[in-house]
């Protein structure tokens, strides 16, 4: 079965007993061998005010990962659109585009991706979320050339046509990237029950745009590999109490793997933070491809994007390698060489 390509959502998480630089530097080395194995892009997401995450300014982190690899697309998964002005984003999006070009993915969500004490002290308050549309719009048109007359420009930024996406965990935003004929991308990974809802309303929605002709779909999920069922599984508890940690309100550094996560949670956590995981892959490269090949049946993903919760860095390297090896993505890569040779 033809799968769809892979790319790779990253949080820069930061470890217990590691520190922010530990997850930017690691995000970057991650990003470097994701191009070796063949993925398509590398997306980091924005959140504010969680110590287990150093990716907040998240069009520096693009530019610092864009700066030490050569090729794969880096982009926003997303930029949550209600904490920024539509010019401040463009203006950041542009530069970036003009340091790196043909490479650089705007990905643009409604939720704040953070609470409202730390919204407020972004400067923004929950309105902002209620104008989502026009400021997407706002967005796309700084990008775009200008027209005469425009007053405001964003420089860099004006004519860089930045590709835009809308994220979403809930049917607005398919409703919203269909009417506007943008790529959009689900997050499955942690809200896994609207999904097929959600991508039967972009495909009906759709109408061709400028950028997109068709819909184009990207799912995220969890993928956690390794060479042992045993290992994958013990991995995973490493995002299963991060998500238990969650529902607590404790969120914290990531966490180091168990051995007995049944010890750690309660059952009501248990069948919660499971049921948030549910579009997980665990195991090893045999276990990956039999669920990405019913991913792909099922969803009729253009793309699936996956994120990797995991301790350890060379344990997420390794688990990469696996996905990519189960996928054939590194055959894909290799089979260029040997042709550009």
């Amino acid at each position: 079965m033809s799968l769809p390509p892979l790319s790779v959502l990253d949080l820069a998480p930061i470890p217990e007993g590691g520190t922010a630089r530990d997850a930017l530097d690691r995000s970057r080395a991650l990003a470097r061998h994701a191009e070796d194995l063949g993925y398509r892009r590398f997306w980091l997401a924005e959140h504010h005010n969680m110590t287990g995450i150093a990716s907040a300014a998240t069009a520096l982190v693009i530019g610092h990962v864009a700066a030490g690899t050569r090729a794969i697309r880096v982009g926003a998964g997303g930029i949550m659109l209600p904490n920024h002005a539509p010019l401040t984003v463009a203006e950041q999006f542009g530069t970036l585009a003009t340091l790196f070009p043909d490479r650089i993915d705007l990905g643009l969500g409604r939720a704040p991706g953070t609470d409202g004490a730390t919204l407020r002290a972004l400067r923004r308050d929950y309105g902002a979320a209620d104008i989502f549309p026009q400021d997407v719009l706002e967005v796309q048109a700084f990008l775009d050339d200008p027209q005469p007359g425009q007053a405001v420009r964003a420089v860099p930024g004006a004519g860089t046509r930045v590709p835009l996406w809308i994220l979403g965990s809930s049917l607005f935003g398919a409703e919203l990237a269909g009417m506007l004929g943008l790529p959009y991308a689900f997050a499955s990974h942690f809200a896994p029950d609207a999904l097929l809802p959600a991508l039967e309303t972009y495909r009906a929605r759709f109408r061709p745009s400028a950028q997109l002709e068709k819909p184009y779909a990207m799912v995220a999920i969890n993928g956690i590999a390794a060479d042992s069922e045993a290992e994958a599984r013990r991995l995973f508890t490493t995002p299963q109490q991060a998500f238990t940690n969650l529902l607590r309100g404790t969120r914290g550094l990531l966490p180091a793997p168990i051995d007995d996560i049944e010890t750690y949670w309660s059952g009501p956590e248990k069948r919660q933070a499971s049921r948030m995981l549910a579009r997980s892959l665990v195991g090893t490269a045999g276990t990956i491809r039999a669920g990405l090949e019913r991913l792909t049946a099922e969803t009729g993903a253009d793309e699936i994007i996956v994120a990797s919760a995991i301790h350890d860095h060379a344990a997420r390297l390794r688990s990469y390698a696996i996905l990519a090896e189960a996928h054939g993505a590194l055959d894909g890569v290799e089979e260029g060489r040997r042709s550009a040779a």
